[in-house]
């Protein structure tokens, strides 16, 4: 299909748009339509649009919002152009800058709504609500008077409640066993953390989760990655999986600090945007440490950027799954009444040529349902790089082929795991029955738990799920109604098992419990740490 195509439901638009000003009118009696006659000299005053939607604010049967009418067809002319343009409703575009700003204004808790009450899970540390006493396991039953515990309340309401301007303050009630206890906390600004652990995985080996690009993501894993190099650090994973991407600028500073001075990060180029190239400064904290980036197929944008720099540099190793394949370069506009569009200018290249951008030459709506449904096309569960033609292989300074098409092909591919799978362990995720046991052990456990381990590493190694509290976990999940089949169990208790352990140390110490443990069952971590591990050079561990 031709690329013009992808207009065709912008013609056809405009097209029904012209037949309300045309208006046949079908009934049997008599009637007269009216055409305004607009000389030439004054048709490039003329706006189809404008006036399309004046006509159908004031004469259409029902009532209509013009802002609505406005904000629904610009977001559908700008969505049709390709899959990542798109405009932002003045409404909108706070809630979306948060996390790429890296703070917002509250009152500083991680929560999780539980039985229809909101529970604090961590009050976070030097935060508004730890200074006053907030602790974890405390229940927010009332926010300003109004009671918000047994009514159905939605995170989005809970948000609504606590967020409010630094410096502003807001009363809540919480229960702690058993007493109430009110509170008075003033709002302040809160980091919102791009890495979300940093630890030692063995002696020599450090591993660094990056979950977003933001304006804070540099200086965090630049502190983080310092703080395991002190510790011994000489191997680096750098987790980029689930990364949707953000800013660029995060991707070329963190880059900057793994390549050589001179190496080209990403370039850029558009129609009317000439061709610009980000380079390598002076940075260069990390070049001789060994690096391995984990991607899969949630990893977009600027986690394509850091990863297409490593393996177009010979740098490091990139271990996963194909990433998602998100290289169009948005700019921000903004609109006097607030609003935004983000519009695509250019595409993103990694150092040897490759587009990052997936192609959407069968139109957009062909382009979105084929990236969500990976599993239909086996990327998934199998490398698909000996499918590709000469024109979409690309040699690195070293000779080694990476492969173009869209997204960042692995160096290692790892496919999805799914051992101890079971019918039954996919209902206990999808009925979030497996959090929700570990959720209420923690949370009836805590002070014991506390007082059994001083850290979350001796947690780790010392706690373990006996027969007694799978027995018990069984139990609840039947109440929940889920049930194993014959032999169900026995398949998947070992992963079980692990879940569990590791949500209970997540609901105690949150992402230092969590990952430890979680990241023991990984096998791209595992394949990651064994190849950072073996001492043999780069070219000797790719493919596979």
């Amino acid at each position: 299909m031709s690329k013009n195509k992808v207009y065709i439901p912008i013609i056809i638009s405009l097209a029904v748009a012209v037949g309300f000003l045309l208006g046949i009118n079908l009934n049997t009696g008599s009637s007269t339509i009216s055409f305004q006659k607009i000389n030439p000299g004054e048709s490039k005053n003329f706006n189809i649009l404008n006036e399309v939607i004046g006509y159908i604010e004031s004469e259409y049967v029902d009532t209509v919002q013009r802002q609505k009418l406005v904000d629904e067809t610009v977001q559908y002319l700008l969505q049709e152009l390709d899959p990542h343009s798109y405009y932002i409703s003045a409404k909108e575009l706070q809630a979306m800058n948060e996390p790429l700003e890296g703070n917002f204004e509250g009152i500083g808790i991680q929560f999780n709504i539980q039985k229809d009450t909101v529970v604090v899970i961590n009050p976070l540390q030097g935060g508004p609500s730890e200074k006053v006493g907030v602790k974890a396991g405390d229940r927010i039953i009332k926010v300003e008077e109004e009671l918000i515990a047994g009514n159905g309340i939605s995170n989005s309401k809970v948000l609504k409640l606590l967020k409010g301007d630094k410096g502003t303050k807001v009363d809540i009630t919480v229960e702690r066993n058993a007493q109430k206890l009110d509170f008075t906390i003033t709002r302040d600004k809160i980091p919102i953390h791009s890495v979300d652990v940093a630890y030692m995985m063995t002696g020599k080996t450090g591993y660094i989760k990056v979950i977003r690009f933001a304006k804070t993501t540099y200086q965090e894993f630049m502190d983080a990655a310092n703080e395991l190099k002190s510790k011994g650090m000489e191997n680096l994973i750098i987790d980029l999986r689930g990364n949707g991407g953000g800013f660029l600028d995060a991707a070329v500073d963190m880059s900057d600090e793994l390549l050589e001075s001179g190496k080209m990060i990403v370039y850029t180029k558009g129609r009317a945007r000439p061709k610009e190239v980000y380079k390598s400064g002076s940075g260069n904290s990390f070049t001789e440490t060994s690096l391995a980036v984990l991607v899969d197929e949630s990893s977009a944008s600027a986690s394509e950027i850091l990863a297409g720099a490593v393996q177009d540099n010979d740098r490091g190793l990139v271990i996963g799954r194909r990433s998602f394949g998100k290289g169009l370069v948005q700019e921000q506009t903004m609109w006097p009444d607030g609003s935004a569009t983000r519009l695509t200018v250019a595409r993103y290249y990694t150092p040897t040529g490759r587009c990052i951008q997936r192609p959407y030459d069968e139109g957009v709506e062909a382009y979105r349902e084929e990236i969500y449904d990976r599993y239909k096309h086996g990327e998934m569960m199998h490398p698909d790089s000996t499918n590709f033609p000469d024109s979409l292989k690309y040699e690195t300074p070293e000779g080694k082929t990476v492969y173009g098409g869209g997204g960042i092909f692995p160096d290692i591919f790892v496919p999805y795991d799914t051992a101890g799978g079971s019918t039954f362990l996919n209902r206990l995720v999808y009925r979030g029955v497996v959090y929700q046991w570990a959720f209420d052990y923690a949370d009836t456990h805590r002070e014991q738990l506390n007082g059994n381990y001083e850290s979350a590493r001796e947690f780790q190694e010392n706690f373990s799920i006996g027969q007694s509290l799978i027995d018990d976990f069984v139990n609840f999940a039947k109440s929940e109604g889920v049930e194993p089949e014959p032999g169900e169990l026995e398949e998947s208790q070992t992963e079980i098992k692990h879940r569990l352990k590791a949500y209970v140390a997540r609901n105690i110490w949150n992402n230092e419990g969590f990952y430890p443990i979680w990241n023991k069952n990984d096998n791209v971590v595992n394949k990651a740490l064994e190849s950072l591990e073996s001492g043999k050079p780069l070219s000797a561990l790719r493919n596979k």
